[in-house]
């Protein structure tokens, strides 16, 4: 099998880090090229070190992280630290990192990679806000046939929104960067909260991560204990949806995952209806279709193949 490529652009969130370790425990099948990180979650500071202390908890000190874009393209940021805690990754007590940041910027780093690459070989996987690959293909679109494709984790149809009644977190925090990304022309994933939601972290499948007793296993699930509360209260479910580890599930597992080749658009304009992805699911328009839209997961698939990752580090 042909290891892939790929760059991770993230705004650790533990389940961006869940969705790190993932990546990091597959080195058979996943070349992780380097991660990005923007701000989103929380403010890039605090990213890029929820980024580097990721790494070190995984013992894969050897990934260049990378800081980019510290705000959206065109308004100010907004931020979680009411799902994610002050820190972006609270629950365990991780160490300081002591890993440098690279001193080059993400977004010169995406540039860079992806031209030194072949035609159509590196995989984005964006797990944040979209500013960073946005800046990047702004700023050298010829870099946009580089691409094999963005697996990314934002927007909604069926769920609509989570950080507005109709907008997902990631979209809304920079839709113009959305925009850009959704009309580059890149072939486009996209995991959103119709099959994120679907991807609970009930108390069997965390004391799964538990039992593995390993400094890894446990911080997953301390990640998860915090996390959880949120969304429990807010939408009454079993858990927390673990919505990042989806786009790298993806890359290891496609048959676990099933949806539809349709248009998505992004809106920019409306203050009623900013950051909404508008999907036509149900082919009512004539607009070109732009993206693979996931609706579906195997979620016993999702949490074994999870479990079984997470003992190898």
């Amino acid at each position: 099998m042909t290891r892939r490529k790929i760059i991770i652009d993230t705004d650790p969130g533990q389940d961006d880090a869940v969705a790190i370790l993932l990546a990091l425990a597959s080195p058979e099948e996943l070349d992780v090229l380097g991660i990005t990180c923007v701000a989103g979650n929380v403010p890039l500071a605090l990213t890029a070190k929820n980024a580097r202390m990721i790494c070190e908890l995984a013992g894969h000190t050897d990934v260049p992280v990378f800081a980019g874009c510290d705000r959206p393209l065109g308004r100010d940021l907004v931020t979680a630290e009411h799902v994610h805690g002050k820190t972006g990754l609270d629950g365990p007590d991780l160490p300081e990192p002591k890993m440098s940041l690279q001193d080059q910027h993400a977004v010169d780093f995406i540039i860079e990679t992806l031209r030194q690459q072949t035609t159509g070989t590196v995989t984005l996987c964006p797990l944040g806000p979209l500013t960073n690959i946005a800046t990047a293909f702004e700023r050298a679109p010829d870099i946009v046939d580089k691409v094999q494709e963005i697996v990314l984790m934002g927007g909604a149809y069926f769920e609509v929104g989570n950080i507005t009644p109709t907008a997902e977190f990631n979209i809304y925090v920079d839709p113009q960067a959305a925009d850009i990304v959704f009309k580059s022309g890149a072939p486009i994933v996209v995991m959103p909260l119709d099959v994120t939601h679907k991807a609970l972290v009930t108390t069997p499948r965390n004391e799964a991560f538990r039992a593995l007793s390993t400094p890894v296993g446990i911080a997953v699930a301390q990640m998860t204990d915090f996390f959880e509360r949120f969304d429990k209260q807010k939408y009454g479910s079993a858990g927390a949806p673990l919505h990042d580890p989806c786009v790298t599930a993806y890359l290891l597992r496609p048959e676990l995952f099933s949806g539809r080749q349709i248009n998505v658009e992004i809106e920019t304009q409306s203050e009623l209806t900013l950051g909404m992805t508008v999907a036509d699911w149900w082919g009512v328009t004539d607009r070109p279709k732009n993206a693979l839209f996931i609706g579906e997961i195997d979620a016993d698939g999702f949490f074994a193949l999870l479990t079984e990752r997470m003992a190898r580090l």
